[in-house]
């Protein structure tokens, strides 16, 4: 009697901490041809569809540790960063999103079909670095545009105590 009570408590304790486990997530963000709305899945999309990004989530806890504010912008008004290997204002690009504590996934392009493709994206010629924050875009950098964009989205100005920097390489 008293090992089968030992038993039951030792698969709760594993239960217990195997749902306290965050494991990796990985979310696939992309447009729907057919209407025109925007797709948020834990799926893959379907094979040749265009224009996909995706998110890897690496931990619950560190979206937690933002600021309410910070973490219902970022849902609102995902930021992503366009840049290239070779693209020298992309530094003062980085650092005003990390010195303003935005969440934020950057897009490196490496061809001239991709700087294409992504001026068709933002409506116009591309310029690197380009943001787009929710559906709002800039192309080039330029501070005051891009924390015009910010603060309309409802960024903060600073980034917290303990701020992790972002800009995870997006594929």
């Amino acid at each position: 009697m008293l090992t089968t009570a030992a038993l039951r408590l030792a698969c709760l304790a594993t239960a217990l901490l195997a749902t306290t486990t965050v494991s990796a997530q990985t979310t696939y963000r992309w447009i729907d041809p057919g209407t025109g709305g925007t797709v948020i899945s834990d799926l893959p999309p379907p094979p040749g569809t265009q224009g996909v990004i995706v998110s890897e989530s690496s931990s619950i806890a560190d979206e937690q540790r933002l600021p309410y504010a910070t973490r219902q912008a970022s849902i609102r008004f995902p930021v992503i960063l366009y840049t290239s290997a070779d693209c020298g204002a992309c530094v003062p690009a980085r650092a005003l999103l990390n010195g303003r504590g935005v969440p934020f996934s950057e897009k490196v392009l490496t061809s001239q079909d991709e700087l294409t493709a992504l001026g068709r994206q933002l409506g116009g010629n591309a310029v690197l670095p380009s943001i787009s924050v929710g559906r709002q875009n800039a192309t080039g950098f330029s501070a005051g545009t891009w924390n015009e964009l910010l603060d309309f989205a409802g960024y903060p100005t600073s980034a917290p105590y303990g701020f992790k920097p972002a800009g995870a390489p997006v594929e």
